[in-house]
């Protein structure tokens, strides 16, 4: 009985199919559905030794897989960061602070001189762990369908994973609110689409305040970076003729620099309150919050890759489901060493 059913699903699959077909070059549908059931009764094997659905026509499928759209794949931001993963032993990296300068005396006729110590101190950082759901991939599948599903599901895993730790990492590099150390300012442009109220652009003006900020800071100027979000890159393009002019640099395939920062882009930057104060990350964004362009020294940040780890169960030890078990554990981090030498430029609102 169950082999009569497996049967009579696939000609009711293939007379579909067929249907389908016969609409896309123009003849009756009737025909189709005839023809592909028959051919697939009379033919039977278009499908490999042992499918559930034998004699499914499994040609009318391109085997083309079509993805999620991931327009953060590419974090190129973290290029140039330091790199310590070589210590993140059992995923935990450890930083000294090296706390506070020696004096410096000038002139001095005072002897003996002064002793002074300099007390470090250890910093251990545990990485981020992520972990992916198990997704089930039943042995029906992997003979039915016309491309690799244990590599599609493989890819997907380690993109999905990809996409949250490099939205974690622009999300940490981010100040938490306005600080002496950790600047927060506030765009001071026209109001966006030329309305009297609504919020307000990014301009080269915000920029160079930004500028002002890092040099009052110390901050040395090799190695400043700005990441800019997806609100004030529309900003600059619709603007700023020289931005627009050098957005896309045809050798580095990088936006130009601008007053001494390394200019970068990425849809996936933190969201700031109207008080100022960023949004946690994995919390949508609220009325009247906005998403914010994010500054850091790269000298001052680190990024660490920890342990990876696919686990597997092979459907032969389910004969139950008959179905294999897959997903991932990632350890990642970026951190600054210090709450210093980051800042972020957000959106201002005109009422």
């Amino acid at each position: 009985m169950g082999k009569f059913l497996k049967v009579i699903t696939g000609i009711l699959f293939n007379a579909l199919m067929g249907v389908i077909i016969a609409l896309s070059v123009g003849i009756t549908p009737a025909f189709g559905a005839a023809g592909a059931a028959g051919l697939s009764v009379v033919l039977g094997g278009f499908m490999p030794s042992g499918a559930s659905f034998a004699g499914v026509l499994t040609e009318v499928w391109t085997g083309e897989m079509v993805k999620k759209l991931r327009a953060g794949d590419v974090a190129t931001f973290l290029d140039g960061v330091p790199d310590y993963s070589q210590y993140a032993e059992n995923d935990v990296i450890h930083l000294v602070d090296v706390g506070a300068d020696p004096d410096v005396l000038i002139n001095n006729t005072t002897y003996p001189i002064p002793v002074q110590a300099l007390e470090d101190s250890d910093i251990p950082i545990g990485l981020d762990k992520y972990q992916t759901k198990a997704t089930p991939i039943t042995d029906d599948e992997l003979y039915a369908l016309s491309y690799d599903k244990m590599a599609s599901v493989k890819e997907r895993h380690g993109d999905a994973i990809l996409e949250n730790k490099f939205a974690k990492a622009i999300h940490a590099l981010a100040p938490a609110s306005n600080a002496a150390k950790t600047p927060v300012i506030t765009t001071t442009g026209g109001v966006v689409d030329g309305l009297s109220a609504g919020r307000m652009m990014l301009t080269r003006n915000d920029v160079i305040k930004l500028k002002k900020k890092f040099d009052d800071l110390g901050v040395p100027v090799d190695g400043r970076r700005l990441v800019l979000c997806s609100d004030h890159v529309s900003d600059l393009l619709l603007n700023d003729q020289k931005f627009a002019d050098q957005y896309y640099n045809y050798t580095t395939g990088k936006i130009a620099n601008m007053y001494g920062f390394q200019v970068y882009e990425y849809p996936a930057n933190p969201y700031f309150t109207s008080a100022g104060a960023k949004v946690a990350f994995g919390t949508a964004p609220g009325e009247g919050d906005m998403q914010a362009s994010v500054a850091f020294y790269t000298k001052r940040v680190f990024k660490a890759s920890g342990s990876t780890k696919m686990y597997y169960s092979e459907a032969a030890t389910d004969p139950q489901n008959q179905r294999s078990l897959i997903n991932f554990r990632h350890y990642f981090i970026v951190l600054p060493k210090k709450q210093e030498a980051i800042a972020a430029i957000t959106s201002g609102v005109k009422s």
